[in-house]
């Protein structure tokens, strides 16, 4: 189907994709149907922003890629299995999930423990380099030892981000990661997450409010039509 006032549904499988959801229902209740016949395939380093209202389904969709959820109809595709090995997905959720009693590195470490349960010493040492690197990324060196219920929302939302950079996923969903920080925060922050992507050749399915910022982002960006996922295409001038 072509554009239509610069939105275009997805029906296509368009890539030769290693993350992708085919002829994909989603909700929680078969008779509470949010998307459907979505088709929507990912390459490495792609990233793609859903955006638009709250309750269209976009937090479902990406709970659904993390095999939180299973689809009501269609199948999940990632990296040529149902659901992910463990490890292989690194997920930023707006409730962040963080173990309030204990500090920044506890919390970052156990990102960069995740798919792997050897305690051989190299190991190890490799955990703790990639923790404190990922803490650095964000800013929070002066909080290492902290706990997280002492740290600002936007605090706890920067060890979220660097629990994720730590774990070395290649594939991220982040929902609403950027929300709470200030403006340089947020700017030094997304940086960091892009670069990695980018860097790692990994993919990235984020869930974003502001319109401008999710097209900065954004490879491709997407909204939800009625129950149908559409493909906002940018108007040439």
């Amino acid at each position: 189907m072509g554009a239509l006032n610069g939105l275009r549904v997805v029906h296509v499988d368009e890539y030769d994709a290693v993350v992708g959801g085919y002829d994909l229902s989603i909700g929680y209740e078969r008779d509470n149907v949010l998307l459907s016949d979505i088709n929507l395939s990912l390459k490495p380093g792609e990233i793609v922003a859903i955006n638009g209202a709250s309750g269209i389904g976009k937090t479902t969709l990406l709970r659904t890629f993390a095999g939180l959820l299973n689809p009501l109809e269609g199948t999940v595709n990632i990296f040529g299995k149902i659901k992910a090995d463990r490890g292989e997905i690194g997920y930023i959720p707006q409730r962040l999930g963080l173990i309030r009693h204990a500090s920044v590195h506890h919390n970052v470490m156990m990102g960069a423990k995740a798919g792997h349960t050897s305690a051989w010493f190299p190991f190890a040492r490799v955990c703790k380099t990639h923790t404190l690197e990922a803490i650095e990324s964000v800013g929070l060196m002066h909080k290492l030892r902290t706990p997280i219920r002492k740290l600002s929302g936007g605090q706890q939302r920067r060890v979220a981000v660097a629990r994720t950079l730590a774990q070395k996923p290649r594939l991220i969903l982040a929902d609403e990661f950027l929300a709470e920080l200030d403006e340089e925060t947020l700017n030094m922050v997304m940086q960091k997450v892009l670069d990695y992507v980018k860097e790692s050749n990994a993919i990235m399915i984020l869930v974003e409010h502001d319109f401008e910022r999710a097209m900065q982002m954004a490879d491709r960006l997407f909204t939800a039509v009625g129950d149908k996922l559409v493909e906002i295409i940018a108007s040439e001038e």
